[in-house]
């Protein structure tokens, strides 16, 4: 069982927590309006690391929403953020890039912005909104929701010529052919036909948080349900996650009695709102810190409002067993880990972050 301990107090609406990269220890907190906030020594700094609050539509789901460093950030300084903007009436998600210089810097200029991707919002909701450089391929992994509504009226995530629903790989180092601001790389499922290029993954609903495991070289994700299951996907190249044929193992919607699940990969994990009280997953990590040896090797993640943090396991067949490991009364938007693997739990309500350690 785990307990939690104050960390740090006195954030505005958190919905994001990344560890810097470069040994500094430092902790950056994305604030929902637009500006990212440094823990550094247990101490929240007064003055943001970059606002962009001006540009930022901000509210519901919508917000500065990803964020991610430069594998080699510690000598060129980019980083890369994940934020929705309306240009006149349209709401639009931006993967833009920005440089701190130098990087040790605890500030960055906001002109030093270049903008990657935009793309179009049919709907205000459903985001996604998560960034990780992939430990194995040094790629760019971006999470998009299905545009919003509720069902996937439009049939994004199903529809490879959309990146709506789906996470998408992308290459910011190599030279970009003609039209574009990054690469695609070699072994992107459509990379030469068949969808948009840049596809990783697809048939998801809303992946909030996804995170590598570099031990296992695997891909967690969790993906928000429509009313009835929340899931926790292992993110393989080319997977089609079934949403919105399926919601979780079940067909979509509940009226359906039978659907074709043929080349559909199934979560590891789902559970119920009836029964739990959940609400929207938030997707977590994979234990690897030496403060709680008993965690290590435990997925772990929670949900919005419904006050569970649940562990999963892999099992010597394969399947996955879930415990629970904490009740709380918390709001929480997210999961951090720093540096050395140990776990935090943002808490967008009382816009705190919280440790994640032992219980006594």
């Amino acid at each position: 069982m785990l307990a939690l301990s104050n960390f740090v107090m006195g954030l505005n609406q958190p919905v994001g927590f990344e560890a810097a990269n470069d040994g500094s220890g430092r902790i950056f907190i994305l604030e929902q309006a637009g500006r990212i906030r440094i823990i550094q020594n247990g101490s929240l700094l007064p003055t943001a690391f970059l606002d962009i609050s001006s540009k930022v539509e901000s509210g519901g789901e919508e917000g500065l929403l990803g964020l991610a460093f430069s594998p080699n950030f510690n000598a060129n300084g980019k980083f890369y953020v994940d934020y929705t903007m309306r240009s006149n009436t349209q709401l639009q998600t931006v993967i833009a890039e920005y440089q701190a210089s130098p990087p040790s810097s605890n500030t960055a200029d906001p002109s030093t912005e270049r903008v990657l991707l935009v793309v179009d919002q049919p709907f205000a909701n459903h985001n996604g909104g998560q960034l990780a450089f992939g430990p194995d391929d040094g790629d760019l992994y971006i999470a998009f929701g299905d545009g919003g509504s509720g069902g996937d009226p439009q049939g994004n995530a199903q529809n490879t010529n959309v990146l709506l629903g789906k996470i998408l790989r992308i290459d910011v180092v190599s030279m970009p052919p003609a039209g574009k601001q990054y690469a695609i790389p070699l072994d992107n499922p459509f990379r030469n036909g068949g969808g948009a290029p840049e596809i990783f993954a697809y048939g998801l609903r809303n992946p909030w948080r996804f995170s590598f495991d570099p031990p296992s070289h695997r891909l967690f994700a969790g993906d928000v349900g429509q009313d009835n299951w929340e899931e926790v996907d292992i993110i393989t190249n080319g997977g089609n996650y079934g949403w919105n044929i399926l919601e979780g193992n079940h067909c979509y919607p509940p009226s359906v009695t039978s659907c074709n699940m043929t080349g559909l990969v199934p979560p590891i994990t789902e559970y119920d709102h009836s029964s739990s009280g959940g609400i929207s997953i938030i997707g977590g990590f994979m234990y690897r810190g030496s403060a709680i040896p008993g965690l290590v090797g435990t997925y772990v993640f929670g949900d919005l409002a419904s006050g569970n943090v649940w562990g999963i396991k892999e099992g010597v067949n394969g399947g996955w067993q879930r415990t629970s490991l904490l009740k709380h009364n918390l709001e929480v938007s997210s999961f951090g880990r720093d540096a050395s693997g140990e776990l935090y739990l943002v808490d967008y309500g009382d816009g705190a972050v919280l440790h994640l350690v032992a219980a006594p």
